[in-house]
């Protein structure tokens, strides 16, 4: 070999052992967690074309195509079954369909233009007369004496009423309770009316919105929203308006009622709930540890968004129609979750405890994707010894970092204790087991959870929550400290032991502060009209005392019907201690009659 060549070959090991070094480097950096990776995944997740991640669209079957690619290029098997995606079913919007048409006064009026129905109207052609009820109070409680039907008699007619109260706008005010659009189509009904009609108060300029709400069901009343205009029409004619109807109720403190005479409405509404199809992504990083390796540990962290906002989708800015990036709620998580990932498919070696990495689909609408895993778990659920969720890592203030879940087991706070000097975070510890995300649906299960979170910022649910509001560095911290708690977790000789930290079901929401419980927990799952008892609460509970059982399906409180949680509470909020009032269950098919002292 001459020298030329000799040197031509020396330069060429030199540069191939330097590339071979550079590589090696790079595979070394890709399997930490940067923060390089981290803004890359929230730009995309985040990104205008994503559509803001609602679920069953177009721009979510993207993200999911996206969170599958990347657990693939980590190595990471599929983990529900053969495949990486769980998909679901979900109710996701309400609409009109073939037969929809209102007639009052031989006027033919115009859907979404002169009335809209309400979410929670039943369908149906009803025709009868047509008698005005203030605003469809029956309140009789020591702050206030207000009965809208006392003096009319609604039985078989339509009864329009007006939206809202006295003292709208305050929060405070003994007339809020009674004002929801959904408790006083369930007076109307008590009083025997067979459909409702809602007019506005001289400030509302739009028709109410027709959005799905979850957990209410479309068999109460047929139920519509008069436009401003078709409704000053109407009451033109007998020397009423809107204006002069409120303002001489909100002067005087007294109901208006009076027949609509020679008004005969006759209305047909047809409305159909539609489903999507969502969800979750799920892989599995599979131990080689033979006395530990069929134990699971769950990483989760929900993808999806409120799409573009609007009315019902949980935005705070609800007025307005715009891109919700949601780039801390929750493309910071579900970020956090790729680089977990791929950190520790590449230690695969060393760990344990398999892994499940899970993406969850439809937390907004409530769990959804949470809950349907847990229900249909891919692997044993007693085998998950664990679950860790991250929702909002993002937005880290102050260094300081909330954890949930730590009294759920009593070997996290050691734990905890132990990782606290070694990252530059500070821990705001809480040990309640419930939380406003998926681990709730875990927890339910008794399965120690932690829940990871940097906490609520002005830009959540708005258009502004964007990735120039994201803390790269805080999260970066925030990954390498729950990568040490995911490791530990796996390595340690006994998986964590559940304890119950706090409630683990969530009472039906309701803007009604209630003076009364029976001490149950409401079944969230059951496809039962009427409410289904999960759980009895309290042993010494009205509920308890009285003889009812979990799977019990309440019917009816105080011989007034009961379909939906929603309605329940409305009838818990009518009854004070020291009431004795009849409940009617269903048991094994058959109806009892409780006699319930509260």
């Amino acid at each position: 070999m001459n020298e030329n060549n000799r040197s031509i070959y020396l330069f060429s090991i030199i540069l191939v052992v330097g590339l071979s070094l550079v590589q090696i480097k790079k595979s070394n950096l890709s399997h930490d967690i940067t923060e390089n990776e981290i803004m890359d995944h929230i730009r995309y997740l985040s990104h205008k074309d994503r559509g803001g991640r609602y679920p069953g669209t177009r721009e979510s079957k993207d993200v999911i195509a996206y969170l599958t690619k990347e657990l693939k290029s980590y190595g990471i098997k599929p983990g529900a079954g053969s495949s990486y995606v769980q998909p679901f079913n979900i109710k996701t919007g309400i609409k009109l369909v073939n037969n929809n048409y209102a007639v009052i006064n031989k006027d033919t009026l115009s859907p979404f233009k002169d009335y809209t129905p309400l979410f929670f109207s039943s369908s149906g052609v009803v025709s009868g007369p047509l008698v005005f009820a203030g605003y469809g109070f029956n309140i009789n409680n020591e702050e206030i004496k207000w009965n809208d039907y006392k003096d009319v008699d609604v039985t078989g007619k339509w009864v329009m009423v007006m939206r809202h109260g006295p003292e709208r706008g305050n929060q405070n005010s003994g007339f809020s309770p009674y004002m929801p659009l959904h408790k006083k189509m369930l007076v109307a009904r008590d009083q025997g009316a067979i459909g409702i009609i809602f007019i506005s108060q001289i400030e509302d300029e739009n028709l109410y919105p027709l959005s799905y709400v979850p957990g209410y069901n479309n068999d109460g009343l047929p139920s519509i929203h008069l436009s401003n205009k078709t409704a000053d029409q109407l009451l033109k004619k007998l020397g009423w308006s809107r204006k002069s109807l409120q303002e001489t109720m909100n002067r005087s403190l007294e109901s208006i009622t009076f027949d609509i005479k020679r008004t005969v409405p006759k209305i047909s509404i047809d409305l159909e709930i539609t489903e999507s199809r969502a969800a979750n992504v799920v892989g599995k990083i599979k131990s080689g540890n033979r006395k530990y390796r069929d134990e699971y540990i769950v990483i989760g962290a929900h993808f999806d968004h409120l799409g573009y906002g609007g009315a019902g989708s949980g935005s705070r800015t609800a007025n307005i129609e715009a891109l919700h990036p949601g780039a801390n709620d929750n493309a910071s998580g579900t970020a956090g979750l790729l680089e977990l990932a791929q950190k520790l498919s590449s230690n695969k070696s060393r760990l344990k405890r398999s892994i499940l990495l899970v993406g969850f689909d439809a937390e907004e609408k409530g769990l959804l994707g949470s809950k349907y895993f847990v229900e249909n778990p891919p692997v044993r659920l007693k085998n998950i010894v664990s679950m860790i969720n991250m929702d909002m890592i993002g937005g880290i203030k102050d260094s300081t970092v909330n954890i949930g879940g730590v009294g759920t087991s009593p070997t996290f706070r050691p734990m905890l204790d132990s990782l606290k000097t070694v990252y530059p975070l500070k821990f705001s510890i809480s040990t309640q087991g419930l939380g406003p995300s998926d681990h709730a649906s875990f927890y339910s299960k008794d399965i120690p959870v932690l829940f990871f979170f940097s906490g609520f910022h002005d830009e959540y649910h708005t258009p502004e929550d964007t990735w120039k509001n994201i803390n790269l560095k805080g999260e970066k911290d925030l990954l390498d400290l729950i990568y040490d708690v995911i490791y530990n977790v796996s390595r340690a000789n006994t998986p964590p032991v559940f304890s119950k930290a706090g409630p683990q079901t969530r009472p039906g929401s309701t803007n009604m502060s209630l003076r009364v419980t029976l001490g149950i927990m409401p079944s969230y799952n059951s496809t039962n009209e009427g409410l289904e008892i999960d759980d009895i609460s309290k042993k010494d509970g009205p509920a308890a005392r009285a003889g009812m059982k979990k799977g019990d399906v309440i019917k009816s409180i105080n011989q007034k019907p009961i379909k939906n949680i929603y309605e329940y509470m409305d009838r818990l909020g009518e009854l004070k201690k020291g009431m004795v009032v009849p409940v009617g269950v269903e048991r094994n098919g058959k109806t009892l009659t409780l006699s319930v002292t509260f």
